[in-house]
């Protein structure tokens, strides 16, 4: 997987407009849904992931309505996959996140190429990626 960054514009990222959001325990849904209120995101539809459903392919949970999942923990790694907003409200729910003090999440787009990847190929992915970032960080 190559890192592609991302620029700030109106320019929308490939995909439905959706969140795919994995490791959420159930008492931190809400707290996700109140931030996302209160940077007038709320209609973004949310779709939350549990560890039963980690061979399922990311395009086939992005058919799944909006709201699917909730109330269900995950123990999978916290991951935020977004598809389908602009760049600039990516940056915008990133900078929440931050803000915000949430625990650290993995963060992805979904691409022609990722959307055909089971979430636990991603999840890997994201994670080895974590870990070459941090080794560049250290200068290793």
């Amino acid at each position: 997987m190559t890192f592609e960054k991302v620029t700030v514009s109106d320019k929308p990222i490939y995909g439905p407009r959706k969140l795919l959001l994995c490791g959420f325990p159930a008492k931190a849904q809400p707290k996700f849904r109140y931030l996302l209120e209160m940077i007038g995101m709320i209609d973004l539809p949310v779709i939350w992931v549990a560890e039963g459903q980690v061979d399922f392919l990311l395009k086939d949970l992005l058919d799944r309505a909006g709201g699917t999942g909730e109330g269900v923990s995950s123990l999978l790694s916290r991951a935020i996959i977004v598809s389908g907003t602009t760049e600039s409200e990516l940056h915008t729910l990133i900078n929440a996140c931050r803000q915000s003090g949430m625990k650290t999440a993995l963060w992805a787009t979904v691409t022609p190429t990722s959307e055909n990847w089971t979430i636990k190929q991603l999840l890997i992915e994201l994670e080895a990626e974590r870990v070459a970032m941090k080794r560049m960080k250290k200068g290793e």
